[in-house]
């Protein structure tokens, strides 16, 4: 396992990193999420990713007993803030007291005494940005939280909170947590200049685009049973903006690129996004322990610029690149 340093930080983190968003206390169960934590410290991974809201509290917890008799300075831990984890008007956005209420009920279902990363998980457009702000310095002075980063800013919104930092004097932002793979590159154009000048990192998430970029689905075949796009929990929904036969068959065109690089489409769409010098990190999920020793061979691989090329063309259109696609919820007022 290859690891690379986390924005301008002085922490490394695993090139390929564990998440349990859908997957802990959601599609499997809490023996099979263990034997894939397992399988993942077994490859290597030593990051972590979760949030408060993933399975209603639940993935916390579940990846804090799955993690327990690991040693804590072993791996870094992530979770977020921000999505509704109560039917309180205070159970969810950015406020100082859902901050603080928020994390630590995520460090006991952790386990831990810290988090190496706590991420604003949205923008939050109803609570001022230097609120919030304040609350994750103030963690960071109390030794609850190593570092802090956001999830789907845009680029206004990050050069903003960055200039409140360095007003206030407050530690800045390591990380960005936003969706980047073939067919979404929304961040390329506008988030990932602003992070790369400023020493922020990013850590993605479905850089096999729920699944689409692995060849498991085919144009005019109904999607295997017990699939991300089977899964009414929440997975189908975030998948149907690929599910269509045109995009699936311009996918299916991949498959010699893989092919000549000795790797698996999945491993292809990860080694992709690692690529981008920017990327620290490629989050991946599983079900299944042998998905995790599969696609972890995506670390350390070296795409060719003209197969980089290749690829482009294959997509070709299919790619969304518009940043106003970098977007958090409304006010709810």
């Amino acid at each position: 396992m290859n690891h690379r340093r986390l924005g301008k930080s002085g922490m490394y983190i695993s090139e390929i990193t564990y998440g349990n968003w859908i997957t802990h206390g959601s599609q499997v169960e809490a023996e099979t999420a263990i034997k894939c934590v397992k399988a993942a410290l077994d490859v290597g991974i030593t990051t972590f990713d979760t949030a408060d809201v993933y399975a209603g509290t639940r993935a916390e917890a579940v990846l804090g007993k799955a993690l327990k008799g690991v040693r804590r300075e072993s791996i870094e831990l992530f979770t977020k803030v921000y999505w509704p984890t109560g039917p309180g008007k205070n159970d969810r956005g950015l406020s100082r007291k859902h901050i603080m209420e928020s994390v630590h009920a995520s460090l006991k279902r952790l386990k831990t005494d810290y988090v190496d990363l706590y991420q604003l998980h949205r923008f939050d457009y109803e609570t001022p940005v230097e609120e919030s702000l304040t609350a994750f310095d103030d963690l960071i002075r109390q030794g609850k939280v190593l570092y802090i980063g956001f999830s789907e800013w845009n680029a206004n919104q990050i050069s903003n909170g960055l200039q409140i930092q360095k007003q206030r004097g407050f530690d800045q932002f390591v990380s960005s947590q936003p969706q980047y793979s073939m067919l979404w590159r929304v961040i390329e154009k506008e988030v990932i200049p602003v992070c790369e000048s400023n020493g922020i990192g990013q850590i993605v998430w479905s850089p096999i685009a729920q699944g689409v970029l692995s060849g498991k689905y085919q144009a005019g075949k109904k999607p295997p049973k017990k699939s991300r796009a089977t899964d009414k929990k929440g997975g189908a929904e975030m998948i149907s903006r690929f599910m269509r036969d045109d995009l699936l068959r311009a996918v299916e065109n991949l498959k010699p690129i893989a092919k000549k690089l000795d790797l698996t489409m999945a491993q292809l769409a990860i080694a992709w996004v690692l690529q981008n010098p920017n990327v620290s990190s490629a989050i991946i999920g599983a079900t299944r322990p042998d998905q995790i020793k599969e696609n972890v061979k995506a670390t350390g691989v070296k795409i060719p610029a003209e197969v980089m090329l290749e690829i482009d063309q294959v997509i070709g259109s299919f790619a969304e690149k518009d940043p106003a696609k970098t977007i958090s919820p409304r006010p709810r007022a």
